[in-house]
């Protein structure tokens, strides 16, 4: 077991081995020192990995710049009333019926 494993199990934390980060790609990113060193220092603070913390990071930079995208249906149906699901049963007596 590596050093880092034995590190997150102490810690309770899942190590990154196994099916932990399954389907994670690997990147390579340069920073400054003074980047690096605050890096570290966050995630020294935090508790966690720097690899950690700046896959935060990434997560909540794209979902700022460019959020998921939601169907355009998404609220079509829209009633502006607040009642509908109470109502659901009187509104819907009838569908399905064949005659």
């Amino acid at each position: 077991m590596t050093h880092t494993a034995a590190w997150h199990l102490a810690a309770g934390r899942p190590a990154i081995y196994g099916k932990y980060m399954a389907g994670a790609l690997k990147t390579t990113v340069y920073l400054n020192p003074q980047e690096y060193e605050r890096l570290k220092e966050i995630a020294r603070a935090e508790g966690r990995a720097p690899a950690e913390v700046l896959r935060e990071a990434v997560a909540e930079y794209t979902a700022r710049k460019r959020p998921l995208l939601r169907p355009k249906s998404l609220g079509a149906g829209h009633s502006r009333r607040g009642d509908v699901s109470d109502r659901a049963e009187k509104l819907l007596t009838g569908m399905g019926r064949h005659e």
